[in-house]
C-alpha cells in the first residue's frame, strides 16, 4: 500500500534538489570554465566551508586557534599553489596541520581537526593543480560530470531497482544497483566528455572515468561513515535539498585527490599531475 504522507516530502525533497542542481550546477561549469582567479576563489570558498562544516560536525569550536589555523592554512595553500608553488603549498599544508594538533593539545579532538586540514587541503591543491595544468579545461569539466554522473544516476538507479544494500551500517539508504548503475553511466558519460573534446585513448579515458567513480563513491560513503559517527544527518543546512558542502562535493573532493594522486605515480609533476597518465 502506498505510504501517502511519505510520497509528497519525498517529492518536494526531489524539487528542492532539483532546483539547487539547476543553479548551481551552471554557475560551477562557468566559473569552472573561467578558471584563473574566479575558480581559485570558488575552490577557496568551497575548502573553507568544507573545513567548517568538519570542525561543526567533529567538535571542534568556530573560533578555537586550531580552527582559525586551519582556515589560514587553506588561505595559504591556495595563495602558494595560484603563485605557482605547489611545493611550498602542501608544506604549508603539513605545518599547518602539525600546528593545528599542538594547539589543539595533541588530544582525539585534536586529531580529528588535523585530519579535516588535511583532508580540505589537499582537496583545495588537487582542484587548483588538475584545473591549471594541462589542458586544465577538459580535466576539470571530465572530473565535475564523472562525479555528477555517478551521484545522479546511483540514486536513480538504486531507487528504481532497489536490491542489497552496499554498506547498510554506514548508508542504509545505497544499494549495489545505485552503485553499478552510477559506475557505468558515469563511465559513459567520461568518455562522452573526452570524445567531445577530441582527445586521444578513449579507453584510458573510460577506465579513469570508471576509477573515479569507485573513488567518488567511496568519498561519500566515507563522509557517511563520519556523521554516523557523530551522529549527525547533514553536515550542514547551507544548500536546500541537498545539506551542506561536504554533503555535496565528498564524492568530488576524493576523486580529486585520487586524480592527482595517480598522475604524481605515473610520473607527473606537482605542478601537473594529471600529465604523468600520457593522456594529453
Amino acid at each position: 500500500m502506498a505510504e501517502p504522507h511519505q510520497n509528497p516530502k519525498k517529492l518536494s525533497d526531489l524539487r528542492l534538489r532539483f532546483i539547487s542542481a539547476l543553479v548551481l550546477g551552471p554557475l560551477v561549469l562557468l566559473i569552472t570554465y573561467l578558471g584563473n582567479l574566479p575558480f581559485a576563489a570558488l575552490t577557496l570558498v568551497a575548502s573553507g566551508l568544507f573545513l567548517w562544516e568538519w570542525f561543526t560536525i567533529t567538535g571542534t569550536q568556530a573560533k578555537s586557534p586550531s580552527s582559525l589555523t586551519g582556515f589560514a592554512t587553506l588561505f595559504a595553500i591556495g595563495v602558494l599553489t595560484v603563485a605557482g608553488h605547489p611545493d611550498l603549498g602542501l608544506g604549508a599544508m603539513v605545518a599547518g596541520a602539525f600546528i593545528a594538533y599542538a594547539l589543539g593539545g595533541f588530544s582525539k579532538a585534536g586529531r580529528w581537526a588535523i585530519e579535516g586540514i588535511l583532508y580540505s587541503g589537499l582537496a583545495l591543491f588537487s582542484l587548483l593543480v588538475l584545473r591549471e595544468g594541462s589542458n586544465g579545461l577538459l580535466v576539470a569539466f571530465f572530473l565535475l560530470f564523472v562525479v555528477w554522473a555517478t551521484d545522479i544516476f546511483a540514486y536513480f538507479t538504486g531507487r528504481a531497482l532497489g536490491g542489497p544494500k552496499l554498506w547498510p551500517r554506514v548508508s542504509p539508504k545505497k544499494t549495489w544497483s545505485g552503485a553499478i548503475g552510477g559506475l557505468l553511466l558515469a563511465t559513459v558519460f567520461g568518455a562522452g566528455v573526452a570524445f567531445v573534446a577530441n582527445a586521444q585513448d578513449l579507453m584510458l579515458w573510460a577506465l579513469l572515468a570508471a576509477g573515479l567513480s569507485v573513488v567518488s563513491q567511496a568519498g561519500d560513503l566515507l563522509e557517511s561513515a563520519i556523521k554516523r559517527r557523530f551522529d549527525v544527518k547533514d553536515s550542514s543546512k547551507l544548500i536546500p535539498g541537498h545539506g551542506g558542502i561536504m554533503d555535496r562535493i565528498d564524492g568530488l573532493v576524493a576523486a580529486a585527490i585520487f586524480a592527482v594522486l595517480i598522475g604524481l605515480v605515473a610520473g607527473g609533476s606537482l605542478a601537473d599531475p594529471i600529465a604523468g597518465l600520457g593522456l594529453i
